[in-house]
């Protein structure tokens, strides 16, 4: 039942939200939001055992793939597809499934989140292995097509893992890495897009940029695998060079020239004194990583 939800239960804190000032309700909103990161430092743990199974399962080469409905797939999609431009990832290694599909990203598609058939074949079109691992999201805890779509990974060997804003929740039944996240009554009474919202956009940018770390796409705090596909993220990709090399920006930007716009392979060429060939060979040996690919003799 929806009513033994936290997310769906009335916050006695905003029971006379409709009489509060704008600036009464912004205030009170924010105190709500503040409880999120609090209630995530609580199931640390929990997310660093699933940050660890997703690195586990990138470096055997599967892929992240979240599933969720209306707020949570969203949530999940908005995620993967910034890992492309952020980490210089394939499209298909962190991936966001949605109940109803594409046309839910931008409306509501109401009863897609019910079918728990759906969630099955949903993901079953993304071929998945036990290479791979499922993350089911849902505020309630309780979404069929999420828990359609944690049977069907189980059933052919993929890791599962669920985030829930509830506790107990049943989708925790069908993850072998559950994660519940008590964020409690949303200030407008069961918008989990509000609390629940915040909470799951955060965790998510936990696990995928913790993974990413993992796998070496970052040197020092820098994102180095950035894709510049822009003006900015060019001038970005040449200033991480100088910065990491120690060079002037003319050199950064030959070298991001030699490098062939690959700021890892940049920074390798000028601190090891090789060539583009000699440079990329060093870092695939070091699995991407380049303080290992440094180290090497």
């Amino acid at each position: 039942m929806l009513d033994n939800l936290k997310t769906e239960t009335r916050n006695q804190r905003s029971t006379d939200l409709d009489q509060l000032s704008t600036l009464s309700v912004l205030e009170l909103m924010q105190e709500e939001d503040a409880k999120v990161s609090l209630a995530i430092r609580e199931k640390l743990p929990e997310i660093e055992r699933v940050t660890k199974c997703v690195i586990a399962s990138f470096k055997q080469g599967g892929r992240l793939i979240y599933t969720g409905a209306g707020t949570s797939g969203r949530m999940g999609i908005l995620d993967a597809v910034e890992c492309v431009p952020t980490f210089g990832t394939d499209p298909d290694m962190v991936q966001g499934v949605i109940a109803g599909g594409d046309e839910a990203i931008r409306m509501a598609v109401e009863g897609a989140e019910d079918s728990v058939e759906q969630g099955m074949k949903d993901l079953e079109k993304l071929n998945l292995s036990d290479k791979d691992i499922v993350l089911g999201v849902a505020a309630s805890g309780r979404t069929p097509y999420v828990i359609g779509g944690l049977q069907y990974a189980a059933r052919v060997g993929a890791a599962t893992a669920s985030l829930a804003c509830n506790k107990d929740a049943e989708i925790s039944n069908y993850a072998e890495y559950p994660i519940e996240i008590i964020t409690g009554p949303e200030v407008l009474t069961g918008s989990t897009r509000l609390k629940a919202g915040t909470a799951q956009k955060m965790v998510l940018n936990m696990i995928s940029t913790a993974a990413m770390i993992g796998i070496g796409k970052t040197y020092s705090n820098l994102m180095v695998d950035v894709q510049p596909t822009n003006e900015k993220l060019i001038v970005r990709a040449k200033s991480m060079i100088r910065e990491m090399t120690g060079c002037d920006y003319e050199t950064a930007s030959k070298y991001y020239e030699l490098s062939r716009h690959q700021v890892k392979v940049a920074v390798i060429m000028l601190l090891a004194e090789l060539d583009y060939e000699e440079a990329q060979r060093k870092l695939q040996e070091a699995d991407g990583f380049i303080r290992r690919a440094l180290q090497q003799k």
